[in-house]
């Protein structure tokens, strides 16, 4: 069905945050969809009971919203648009990282799907966004990782910075100013109680950052030197 299924913008956008929002075998509330959306949670129990119709998502009163087989794959297709179109403004077209995210979500409804294929190809088939987010294939397949927020990680344990999630560029930008950057080494030297700032190492230069922004950072371990 999804294959022949023409969404529009609003739809795409709400499938989008629902993937986004959804634990694994979960469902995502209308209150947490109308945040994510900026729009009334009458309007997304509206919706959501329109995109039931649609076999798009199984919505149920109370119990929130989840994405059907054919609601992921035009969810996914969508999340591969955005990523893929970050990705190029940021390598291509030297894009500063904290700022692509708006320009994606206004470019990835009016890009056809010829020339996502084609920026596919020109960037070498990628599997990762500049954020660090996996980048769904044409067949919707995306790559696991096991990754940890820095506030979780150990002090002492080795890692490498893998992927920041936050939807602020103001709190992007915060966590570059601080010198985090995607694949570089981190260490947690210490830190502080009470929720106070943690200090690191990244590339042995020394950092310090707040709890909340390290929250919005997800790292890999790495073996011991």
């Amino acid at each position: 069905m999804a294959e022949q299924y023409q969404a529009s913008e609003s739809v795409e956008n709400f499938l989008k945050a629902v993937y986004a929002l959804q634990p694994a075998d979960g469902r995502v509330s209308t209150n947490d969809l109308s945040e994510r959306l900026g729009i009334s949670a009458p309007s997304v129990t509206d919706m959501a009971q329109r995109m039931m119709n649609e076999g798009l998502v199984d919505y149920q009163k109370y119990r929130g919203v989840r994405l059907t087989g054919d609601g992921e794959r035009i969810a996914l297709h969508v999340v591969r648009r955005h990523r893929l179109i970050e990705l190029f403004l940021v390598r291509e077209l030297d894009y500063p990282l904290a700022d692509v995210h708006a320009e994606a979500e206004a470019l990835e409804h009016a890009v056809s799907d010829r020339f996502i294929d084609a920026l596919a190809a020109k960037l070498g088939d990628p599997v990762f966004d500049p954020h660090g987010e996996s980048i769904p294939t044409a067949d919707g397949v995306v790559d696991e990782r096991e990754l940890i927020r820095l506030s979780d990680l150990p002090v002492g344990a080795p890692a490498k910075i893998s992927q920041f999630s936050t939807r602020s560029s103001d709190m992007l930008q915060h966590i570059l100013d601080r010198g985090f950057e995607i694949d570089r080494a981190v260490v947690i030297t210490a830190r502080d109680p009470f929720d106070g700032p943690i200090s690191a190492l990244i590339d042995q230069q020394r950092t310090i950052i707040g709890r909340q922004a390290a929250s919005c950072i997800y790292v890999e371990r790495t073996p011991q030197a």
